[in-house]
C-alpha cells in the first residue's frame, strides 16, 4: 500500500505519514462562539477565517444545534450499531456512493491497514435499500434525517462566512450543496469504533489512520469520555508529526477544512491531518461513538478558486478519486 501512487497530490502526501509521532497538548484549537450570529456575523467570519487559514481546525460553541438533539442522534446511532451484523448487512455500503453500512472496509493510504470501526453513511439521493426496516428500528430514519438537515443548515452558515471572505456571493456554497438536487453529495456518517481488549492491541492498527478529509467542511460530534481524535499541530524537534488531543465535550462541535475547500480557496484555507488513535493500555478500551457531517459539493458543481490556481474539476470526479483510494475492494 505504501508504494501505491495516486492521481491527487494530497493522497500521495498521506502515504508518507506514519508512526505515532509525539503528543503536544500545549497547542490550543481555536474555539468560536456562534451566538447572536446575524448581529455578530462580521466578528464570527473573521474568527473563522483566522482559524481556517492558520490551523484548519476549530470548535463551535453556542451554535443552533441543542445538546439534547445531538444526544438523541447519538442514541439513534447506538441503536443502529447494536443490531446484529446480518441485519446491518442488508444495508450494505453502495460502491462509491457513501450510502449504507460498512464494517472495517476503510483503508487509509497513510497506514495500509483497515480502520478499526464500522459506519453508517447517509447521502440522501442514494439511500434506497440502505435504511433498516421501520419495524426493526422504529423512528430511526425520521430522527436521523432530522439531525442531518439541522447539521446541513449549520454547515451552510459556516460556509457562508468563507464565501464572503473569498469574494463569492454569500449563498455560493449553499447553492453548491443544494440538498433538493439529485446530485447532492453531503453525508452524515455515524461511527462506531470497536472496543479493543488490551491483549489484542496492535501498534500497526488505528481507529482511523492519519488523513485529511476530502470534503469542504467536516463537523464532528463527540461524546464526553470517548477521546482519541488528534490533530497534527506541526512537527516536533525531531521533525516527526506532533499531535494534539481534541478533548470531547458534549455540545461542542469540532470542525475542519477539507481538501475540496482548500482547493476551492486556492490553498488559502488549510486542510489539516488528523487521526483517531487506539486507546492506550491505561485508558478505557470500550467502544467509541462519534458522528461526522461532511459538506461535499453536488456532483455537477465545478471546483475552481477565484485565482484559478488549479484546473477545474467536477465535485463528482474529485470525490471519486478520493473514495476509491480509501476503501478496500
Amino acid at each position: 500500500m505504501k508504494n501505491t501512487s495516486y492521481q491527487l497530490d494530497e493522497l500521495n502526501f498521506e502515504t508518507q505519514i506514519g508512526g505515532m509521532g509525539t503528543e503536544n497538548d500545549d497547542y490550543q484549537i481555536p474555539v468560536i462562539d456562534m451566538s447572536d450570529f446575524e448581529n455578530r456575523r462580521d466578528e464570527i467570519t473573521e474568527a473563522l477565517w483566522q482559524a481556517a487559514t492558520e490551523v484548519g481546525f476549530f470548535q463551535l460553541t453556542n451554535h443552533d444545534l441543542p445538546v439534547a438533539e445531538i444526544n438523541q442522534a447519538f442514541l439513534e446511532s447506538e441503536r443502529y450499531f447494536a443490531l446484529d451484523k446480518t441485519e446491518k448487512a442488508k444495508n450494505q455500503l453502495k460502491d462509491g456512493l457513501n450510502a449504507g453500512w460498512e464494517f472495517m472496509n476503510q483503508v487509509r493510504p497513510s497506514t495500509g491497514t483497515k480502520d478499526q470501526k464500522e459506519s453508517f453513511q447517509i447521502t440522501l439521493p442514494n439511500m434506497q435499500g440502505c435504511w433498516p426496516a421501520e419495524e426493526t428500528l422504529p423512528g430511526f430514519k425520521t430522527r436521523t434525517l432530522d439531525f442531518e438537515d439541522k447539521a446541513w443548515h449549520l454547515g451552510m452558515k459556516v460556509l457562508s462566512c468563507f464565501a464572503d471572505k473569498l469574494g463569492f456571493e454569500r449563498d455560493f456554497f449553499t447553492k453548491a450543496h443544494d440538498k433538493t438536487q439529485a446530485d447532492y453529495q453531503s453525508t452524515l456518517r455515524l461511527l462506531h469504533y470497536l472496543p479493543m481488549p488490551k491483549e489484542a492491541l496492535d501498534p500497526s492498527l488505528w481507529r482511523a489512520g492519519a488523513h485529511t478529509d476530502f470534503d469542504c467542511l467536516t463537523m464532528v460530534f463527540q461524546k464526553e469520555g470517548q477521546g482519541g481524535l488528534q490533530v497534527c499541530a506541526g512537527k516536533d524537534a525531531q521533525n516527526s508529526q506532533s499531535w494534539t488531543n481534541v478533548k470531547p465535550v458534549d455540545g461542542v462541535i469540532t470542525c475542519n477544512i477539507g481538501d475540496m475547500l482548500m482547493r476551492w480557496s486556492d490553498d488559502k484555507l488549510k486542510s489539516t491531518l488528523h487521526r483517531v488513535r487506539m486507546p492506550k493500555p491505561a485508558e478505557n478500551q470500550g467502544a467509541r461513538y462519534s458522528m461526522a457531517f461532511f459538506c461535499q459539493a453536488n456532483k455537477d458543481v465545478i471546483i475552481q478558486g477565484p485565482e484559478k490556481k488549479y484546473e477545474p474539476i467536477s465535485a463528482a470526479d474529485y470525490l471519486k478519486l478520493r473514495i476509491n483510494a480509501n476503501f478496500a475492494k
